[in-house]
């Protein structure tokens, strides 16, 4: 469960929480994700997840970030999310945005490791780049999803569906105007049988996609599994990525021959190295898209 608009406390903005249920329910009164996650404990929630906030906010600081993380960890959900802030174009903060990027960069790699480091400390387990469990966090039963494998669809204008061999979506804009214009033509369509906006998933794609969805896992990725599907190991098909990620630190050297795992390093620049393994195809096409 996460609030929508929740921000991070401002520098020097006390947001007070102790271990007692009155003080806790006094603040939730002045903190937003206070307020969701005193709803879930009222409502006597078997699971409970929370967006601990973003990091990487102008003007933000260890002590205000940890501020927020311990507003959370007061309420000992099951899940937590830590999510970076990214400022796109044409959007109210890329037009205000003045911070170099080498410098905001470093900002957000030592504002996660904070937060990292915080909800490791407190019994959380890391899944991925964003996701933590508790340790003693009821278990829930094996998953019945695999999303290398599994299909999905997307309810709703702007969601994102998935099959064997097609990626669509709808139409993307950032500017009022423009998601008002893409809202207006939703509501308006009644044939929801052919997809307006999408891409065809060839193989290398597949392999592509099936190599992305499990590295960026904190377990790692079942090289077994990738061979069975695929024919062969994932370093012979993508060497060069293999080869910098490996330069570069990113990868365990000892895990071992049937399992590919990112270091702590790599695991921390998940959203860099996703990238990477995008095709050449599929990076000329993100080139000549035009924002609007």
């Amino acid at each position: 469960m996460w609030t929508p608009g929740y921000r991070e406390p401002t520098p020097g903005q006390a947001v007070g929480y102790s271990g007692d249920r009155t003080t806790r329910t006094h603040a939730a009164r002045r903190n937003p994700l206070a307020r969701a996650l005193s709803r879930c404990a009222a409502r006597r929630c078997d699971q409970c997840a929370a967006r601990a906030g973003g990091y990487g906010i102008d003007g933000q600081t260890e002590t205000t970030w940890r501020t927020s993380l311990d507003a959370a960890l007061a309420w000992r959900p099951e899940e937590l999310y830590l999510y970076p802030l990214y400022v796109r174009p044409l959007t109210g903060l890329g037009r205000l945005s003045v911070t170099a990027e080498t410098d905001w960069d470093e900002q957000r790699l030592r504002l996660y490791a904070a937060g990292r480091d915080r909800l490791l400390a407190h019994g959380y387990e890391q899944l991925s780049m964003r996701m933590f469990r508790r340790l003693d966090a009821p278990d829930i039963g094996p998953a019945d999803y695999a999303c290398q494998t599994d299909g999905m669809v997307g309810l709703g204008c702007g969601a994102r569906s998935y099959t064997s061999g097609l990626h669509y979506s709808f139409d993307y804009a950032v500017e009022t105007r423009e998601v008002r214009g893409i809202i207006d033509a939703y509501t308006r369509t009644t044939d929801f049988t052919r997809a307006e906006v999408g891409r065809r998933i060839d193989a290398e794609e597949a392999r592509r996609r099936h190599l992305l969805q499990s590295l960026l896992q904190a377990r790692g990725m079942d090289v077994t599994a990738y061979r069975a599907r695929f024919g062969a190991h994932p370093a012979e098909h993508f060497p060069a990525e293999f080869a910098e990620f490996t330069e570069s630190g990113w990868l365990e050297p000892d895990s071992g021959p049937d399992l590919l795992r990112l270091t702590p390093a790599g695991l921390a620049r998940s959203d860099a190295l996703g990238p990477r393994l995008f095709s050449p195809a599929v990076r000329a096409a993100m080139a000549s898209y035009e924002p609007r």
